[in-house]
């Protein structure tokens, strides 16, 4: 694992406890040398995030649609990407990426996340898929995805694709020990 991409919210949440979540993830990226693919954005939760692993010295990619790239930018990246599009932004941020991670955020961040583990639910990939469970912020997602599985839309192994954990440390390194068990296999 080289690159990882993030997930999250341009904007900071009402609790002071997603910023420094999102400190925590960027500082635990660089300190395990990983580089950062994310949103391209100097606001919120990608800020945080980027601005965090920029301070580590690490290699920092962001990738951001045209329609916002003159107002949200961040200026200090080693590598920006503007494409024409949302669907172009992700194809890419999934592409430069060998894991993700979602933080809090809303909707964009829930139709990312969703879209990666559908990928890997498709066989599409085996890169492993992370949940940053900040303040049980997923906890109320997490019960959804239970009862799908209950309700029979969800295969109970699916949920493996999804790992969950609420620090940031502790989740890359089960991202990077799936990451290992998935190349056993092959």
């Amino acid at each position: 694992m080289q690159d990882v991409c993030v997930f999250c919210g341009s904007s900071a949440g009402k609790d002071p406890v997603f910023m420094q979540a999102a400190k925590a993830l960027g500082d635990a990226i660089s300190s395990a040398s990983l580089g950062l693919v994310y949103g391209g954005a100097h606001v919120g939760l990608m800020g945080q995030v980027a601005d965090a692993v920029l301070e580590g010295w690490q290699k920092v990619v962001g990738v951001i649609p045209q329609s916002f790239a003159s107002k949200v930018s961040h200026e200090g990246l080693t590598q920006l990407h503007v494409v024409d599009s949302m669907h172009a932004r992700k194809a890419m941020m999934f592409e430069l990426a060998d894991a993700c991670i979602a933080l809090p955020g809303g909707f964009g961040t829930l139709e990312e996340l969703t879209e990666v583990v559908t990928w890997a639910q498709l066989e599409l990939h085996q890169k492993p898929t992370g949940l940053l469970n900040i303040n049980g912020y997923y906890n109320a997602l997490l019960v959804f995805f239970d009862h799908a599985v209950e309700a029979g839309f969800i295969k109970p192994q699916h949920l493996e694709l999804l790992i969950v954990h609420h620090d940031p440390t502790q989740l890359l390194q089960l991202l990077e020990d799936y990451k290992l068990q998935a190349a056993s296999h092959n």
